[in-house]
């Protein structure tokens, strides 16, 4: 038993957890995802959940773009630990990212997202994740990518507040490479804030997203 438990915690190979990504979903598309490359501009309750899943699904690059620093109020929703706080944004994610694929590629930058820096930060990226709080952050990003990069795809987010009303939040399709996720109704208002459920749905909707944008839409027919 003991001899089992520790076969078990062994650290497996590039090849085995590749194998293993791929056993689900065939080996071509895990291929392409493990040589896409997917930015995520904000790390809040929908960036950290978006590049966990994204890690999970075997994405093998990412930039984390945030400016912030771990707060005991982020923990209530956002993929952070006692053990994060005080630690930039960035760093705090990518250690967990790390632990779920050691060998994929993450870059960080602990920085703020202007107008002046987004060609520099997102020139080389496939898709760009808009994972911010302010509208008018979520409008400055989404019209510089827009005309810097049409190519791209863009996945924001609008409608997250609150907790309930699962099926209301969706994913829309708003352009040829622009994906919009939320209810686009719900603020963040006093006594409707941001709850763990919703953002963590409303960062899957932008995960799927940017999956579809990476592999193109799935046959839904059953074989």
């Amino acid at each position: 038993m003991a001899e089992e438990t520790e076969r078990s915690r062994e650290f497996p190979d590039r090849q085995a957890l590749e194998e293993a990504l791929g056993a689900r979903c065939g080996q071509e598309i895990q291929r392409k995802l493990r040589d896409s490359y997917v930015a995520v501009a904000g790390l809040g309750g929908l960036g950290s959940n978006v590049a966990t899943a994204l890690a999970r699904a075997g994405v093998g690059r990412l930039l984390l773009v945030d400016f912030d620093r771990v707060d005991i109020s982020n923990l209530n929703r956002q993929h952070y630990f006692i053990k994060h706080l005080g630690m930039p944004k960035p760093e705090a994610l990518k250690e967990q990212l790390l632990q779920i694929n050691p060998w994929m590629k993450v870059e960080t930058a602990f920085v703020k997202v202007t107008q002046e820096n987004i060609e520099q930060l997102f020139q080389n990226v496939q898709v760009v994740c808009e994972a911010f709080d302010r509208a008018e952050n979520k409008a400055m990003l989404v019209n510089k990518v827009l005309e810097l990069f049409p190519q791209k795809g863009l996945i924001c987010a609008s409608g997250l507040a609150g907790y309930g009303r699962s099926n209301q939040i969706q994913t829309r399709k708003i352009g040829r490479n622009f994906y919009l996720c939320g209810d686009e109704v719900s603020e963040n208002l006093p006594g409707m804030g941001l709850w763990a459920p919703r953002a963590a749905l409303c960062a899957a909707h932008q995960a799927n997203a940017v999956l579809e944008f990476l592999l193109g839409p799935q046959d839904t027919e059953i074989q």
